[in-house]
């Protein structure tokens, strides 16, 4: 054991600069990783726990005022029923701030669905005009218990008495309306009415919407929402945060198993002649297998603690999205498991790839073999001998002969260093992409700037001169947008008519082609994927008791409503309804116009008649997802510096019988440093290209993944300037020449002495 641990020791001494670059490499891989289990924790389990603590329901039905939705209560499978309640679709203003909300009527908290409140008190009978808001509402409205709310287009308030969480679909612009708990007495101009359904069997939600609309008809039901919906909008951006994370955070682990197979057995090589000793003073295979085993597993072990530690002890106040995941995981039964799980799952893989490459370290014979007394280069191929031969330098000749002479060792080399760099321009790809949505948001169905809806008291002409009046307003496209029952009745859909044929909306278009005839559309992935359609193919919807049949000509990148959108012309619509008005307004601005200096410019001049608000750009909940690749390069940078400092290590020490002969020759000490820093750039550089070549389409393809399971389509992939990516093997290369000028000079300045003692 003493002589194992002296062997540990003096190794370490020698490679200090490795062993550090390796634990912080494992301790990045191992926060990762913890992160990206936090996230998912964070991700799931709020909306899980209010959804069990409020006997949540699993489908709302929203019905004409009308409809007889007490039957639904009778349909099979249905446990429990919530409503029906009555409901009016409004607007309100808090602070400046406007909303559109759903007044929902009830007089007790009900049994199911019940929100749970957080701030405030119920409903009381004796406060008439009292409302409670939902959490993500009250948010948006800066709005707190004792504030006064102003409803649009009357003379109308209603006072904020509390605040509450609730498992359905919460407030987003434009897309949902906001959830407010009022008295019955308070819903004075209903125009439908709610009915949640609690299901024996969550999975059969499809069948009981079927149900639904066979027993009320499909005229009755204007939107479905259910459990499903509710829980992909809570997780959010929250779970794909935890996806890069954890994706980037098992290839980091695989780099960094690959670079520590790597450097043990370029240590094996370069030790040959020590570990045919220790076998022959007693050690056993097994015995010289642990040693490397132990000391590289110390390694990880350290940065695998270390993270493991920092997670749990600073993880909660990290700012923003991050800390917050930390605090709630922490709290989460599994989370002891997960800290326990992760950091002992990425100390077992390195161990494996250590394992490995230390096994060849058993096999050593007892009895050194004499080295070959060929150069370790082998002999020069034609290409370098003809390369002398036109004077070039001696040191780029040979150094390039170096690298690329043993072609399976200078192959695995390439290949270890290519992975981290592959990695990186994932990572770049990734944020690239992040700055499409802010930089050219017009690519990627942003091309609106404000969404404008008029109130009744503002008339079409009125509302299209006061937006078009503003010079900063480029162009206004009239519009609408209605729930739509899919084929099966089992969701509800978008329905968008947006511009005319003579002036259409810009939509940007992944396939197809833009909708210019009559009943033509345009459709988001979100919707191909609901339905199992393609582009060219004719569906049919139904809007209230009226169908809608169009025929898909184009895919549109769609960040709306998970891609779940249809959209077509305004004429299109009004050829089924000529008496349909436009209900909303995109407005595309001039360049370097501000959104909400012109929001605020039409809010004030239309004094109150206008709800204007800044189109959601789906990146504004992802500028965490900034930090997270910085990090994540820095660590993948780690892991490069290792590897090249493996590769640097291994071609000092095969260059040592060399160097009696190329000092023979008359090279100079500069000289053969450049051999060495040359070897070294060309490896770096060869692994530069193998990464950018292939991970530049692997980013495309896993950006366009996450955009087809996310709704929004393929199509968003923003691959990185060709200047950054010059930039970047440009740093590479000059920082693996920088890595290896030191060691290749100490070298090429060794005794002669030493150097024969070296290759004896």
């Amino acid at each position: 054991m003493r002589a194992t641990l002296r062997w540990a020791h003096s190794d370490l001494r020698t490679h200090r600069g490795e062993a550090l670059f390796m634990v912080l490499a494992t301790a990045g891989v191992v926060a990762s990783l913890l992160l990206a289990t936090a996230l998912f924790g964070y991700a799931t389990n709020p909306w899980q726990r209010i959804f069990a603590q409020a006997h949540g329901a699993h489908v709302w039905i929203h019905t004409g005022r009308l409809a007889d939705a007490s039957k639904l209560g009778r349909l099979d499978g249905v446990a429990s029923v919530a409503g029906p309640y009555p409901t009016e679709s409004t607007t309100v203003t808090s602070r400046g701030v406007r909303a559109s909300v759903e007044l929902r009527g009830t007089l007790r908290p009900p049994s199911v669905g019940r929100p749970l409140l957080t701030t405030g008190h119920w409903l009381d009978p004796a406060d008439p005009g009292g409302v409670v808001l939902e959490s993500r509402l009250a948010r948006a409205l800066l709005a707190e218990p004792g504030d006064t709310l102003s409803v649009s287009g009357t003379a109308r308030t209603l006072s904020v008495v509390g605040i509450a969480d609730s498992a359905e679909p919460g407030y987003s612009p434009g897309e949902q309306p906001g959830l407010v708990w009022a008295l019955p007495s308070a819903v004075r101009d209903p125009d439908g009415q709610v009915t949640g359904l609690r299901l024996s069997d969550p999975e059969d939600t499809d069948y009981a919407v079927q149900r639904a609309v066979t027993v009320l008809g499909a005229g009755a039901i204007s939107e479905v929402s259910t459990w499903q919906q509710a829980r992909a909008q809570a997780q959010g951006e929250n779970r794909l945060l935890g996806q890069v994370l954890g994706l980037f955070g098992l290839g980091a682990l695989v780099a960094a198993g690959c670079a520590v197979h790597g450097a043990i057995g370029t240590r094996i090589r370069g030790h040959l002649r020590d570990i045919s000793v220790l076998k022959a003073i007693g050690f056993t295979p097994g015995q010289v297998v642990r040693v490397f085993l132990l000391q590289h597993v110390a390694y990880a072990l350290l940065g695998a603690v270390a993270a493991a530690a920092l997670t749990q002890g600073l993880g909660g106040r990290i700012p923003g999205r991050f800390g917050d995941a930390v605090g709630v995981w922490q709290g989460l039964p599994g989370h002891t498991v997960a800290l326990i799980t992760v950091p002992v799952g990425a100390v077992l893989f390195i161990a494996a790839t250590t394992g490995l490459a230390a096994w060849r370290a058993g096999r050593v014979p007892p009895v050194p073999v004499p080295r070959p007394a060929a150069p370790v280069g082998g002999r020069l191929t034609g290409v370098a001998r003809a390369a002398l031969g036109l004077r070039l330098p001696p040191a780029l000749v040979l150094g390039w002969h170096q690298a690329f002479t043993r072609r399976p060792r200078s192959l695995a080399t390439v290949v270890r260093l290519a992975l981290p760099l592959l990695l990186i321009v994932v990572a770049m790809s990734a944020w690239t992409t992040i700055d499409r949505f802010h930089s050219r948001p017009d690519e990627v169905g942003l091309a609106a700037a404000l969404t404008v809806r008029p109130d009744a008291g503002l008339g079409d002409s009125a509302a299209r001169s006061l937006l078009e009046g503003d010079p900063r307003v480029a162009a206004a496209y009239p519009g609408v947008e209605v729930a739509a029952l899919v084929p099966g009745q089992t969701a509800t859909i978008a329905l968008r008519g947006l511009g005319t044929r003579q002036d259409p909306y810009p939509y940007a278009l992944a396939e197809g082609r833009p909708a210019r005839g009559p009943d033509e559309a345009v459709a988001g992935q979100g919707l191909l994927d609901l339905l199992d359609v393609r582009v060219g193919d004719w569906v049919r919807m139904t809007v209230g008791d009226q169908p809608q049949i169009l025929h898909i000509v184009g895919r549109s990148i769609e960040p709306e409503n998970a891609g779940r959108v249809i959209s077509t012309s305004l004429d299109t619509l009004r050829e089924n309804d000529p008496g349909l008005r436009a209900t909303l307004y995109q407005l595309r601005l001039r360049p370097g116009a501000d959104p909400h200096e012109v929001a605020d410019a039409l809010s004030r001049a239309a004094h109150g008649h206008l709800d204007v608000h800044p189109a959601v750009n789906p990146a504004d909940g992802l500028s965490p997802l900034r930090g997270v690749v910085a990090g994540l390069i820095a660590i993948l940078a780690l892991i490069g510096i290792v590897e090249l400092l493996t590769a640097i290590g291994g071609t000092v020490r095969e260059g040592e019988r060399d160097l009696l002969a190329l000092k023979a020759i008359g090279l100079s000490p500069r000289q053969i440093t450049g051999i060495t820093v040359t070897a070294t750039v060309c490896t770096a550089l060869a692994a530069v290209c193998v990464g950018t070549a292939l991970g530049l389409p692997l980013a495309h393809w896993l950006i366009d993944a996450q955009g087809r399971s996310s709704g929004i389509g393929a199509g968003l992939a923003q691959i990185p300037s060709p200047l950054l990516l010059v930039l970047f093997g440009a740093a590479a290369v000059l920082g693996a020449a920088a890595l290896a000028a030191l060691p290749a000079s100490r070298a090429a300045r060794r005794r002669l002495a030493d150097t024969l003692s070296a290759v004896t």
